[in-house]
């Protein structure tokens, strides 16, 4: 799914705002979770996952078409971590089953 089809698909589920009005609202959204990793906070969303900005140290790597050494600078990179509902989800398993611990195999 792109931004745009996100757009649209809150746009159908919120027919009393207009579309650029939607827009204006993911787009804050979004600028606001970008604010904060870029402050260092960690972003939690229950029942999706968790954003946090993890910290790549400085190392030597090799340029694959030369072979020579070449130093990459430390950065701070994003890192997403799914949550446990989102996971299921995605799985097709049913939450109820998964909490209760059993699990249902065709």
């Amino acid at each position: 799914m792109t931004k745009s089809g996100l757009i649209e698909k809150v746009a159908e589920k919120t027919p009393h705002i207009s579309k650029k009005d939607t827009e204006v609202v993911v787009n804050t959204i979004f600028d606001a979770m970008t604010d904060a990793l870029k402050k260092g906070e960690r972003i939690e969303i229950r029942g999706f996952g968790s954003f946090q900005v993890k910290v790549r140290e400085a190392r030597e790597g090799r340029n694959p078409k030369t072979g020579e050494e070449v130093q990459i600078p430390a950065k701070r990179t994003p890192f997403f971590k799914v949550g446990k509902e989102l996971k299921e989800m995605v799985d097709g398993e049913p939450a109820a089953a998964a909490a209760g611990g059993e699990r249902v195999r065709a």
